[in-house]
């Protein structure tokens, strides 16, 4: 059973590496998102980003670093395949699954002002916003030395794999191949 975590900036590429791994290769999908959702739905909050943040940031402080990842990692354990848990953001969350050997770090990053654009043309309603609020929503997840909140530069400098995300489908499927043989 291979078990992989993405990380990433947004709009850099995993939900494009989930439907791979999901569609062509048979892995079950665990989210972070999804979890985040139900949460934040439960907390009548809006569903955006910034809601997104703060409810990871609150359960990762008032449990552990590493609450969620952990939640989902048991899931995908308990049901025994091949997997992929999206999205890792934060050091303690990377510092806890280390710890386990059913464990792939991956990492997935692209061109700011391209993930811009993906992020615009997937039309999610999290990410309708200018492009400085998209690098001021970076920014706040990009680095921080509380590990149980956001730093995705030190996630992709902890990953097992680095993807790079510029160019097409074709090529990004390609680099999938290669890690998962």
């Amino acid at each position: 059973m291979k078990i992989i975590w993405i990380t990433g900036p947004q709009a850099a590429g995993k939900g494009e590496i989930v439907n791979y791994l999901v569609e062509k290769k048979w892995f079950a999908h665990y989210s972070v998102r999804w979890f985040l959702t139900e949460e934040i739905e439960k907390r009548w909050l809006p569903l955006d980003r910034d809601s997104m943040r703060e409810v990871a940031n609150e359960l990762r402080a008032n449990y552990w670093p590493s609450y969620i990842t952990d939640q989902l990692f048991a899931q995908a354990q308990a049901a025994g395949k091949d997997a992929i848990i999206e999205s890792i953001r934060a050091i303690g969350e990377v510092e806890s699954l280390k710890k386990n050997s059913d464990f792939i770090l991956l990492a997935v990053n692209a061109d700011q002002k391209l993930r811009f654009e993906r992020a615009i043309a997937r039309k999610s309603a999290s990410d309708f916003v200018s492009f400085e609020k998209f690098q001021e929503q970076e920014r706040l997840e990009s680095e921080n030395s509380d590990p149980s909140k956001q730093n995705i530069n030190a996630c992709i400098a902890m990953a097992d794999f680095v993807v790079n995300n510029d160019g097409n489908l074709e090529e990004l499927h390609k680099q999938l191949d290669e890690i998962i043989a």
